[in-house]
């Protein structure tokens, strides 16, 4: 806890692909040891799949 100045939350920045924060927030939730970029690979992978479900 700060003594300060109450510290601000930061903003989750979009999806580059679909420009989601939602999908964002996906990524980083199944990112693992920081390898965001294999997570969005895998995730744009499956999303890119057309007439599937994303999972």
């Amino acid at each position: 806890m700060p003594r300060r100045r109450v510290i601000g939350q930061r903003k989750i920045l979009p999806d580059p692909k679909f420009g989601s924060e939602l999908l964002a927030k996906f990524v980083n939730i199944l990112m693992v040891d920081g390898k965001k970029s294999t997570a969005e690979s895998i995730v744009l992978q499956r999303a890119g799949d057309p007439g599937s479900a994303l999972w």
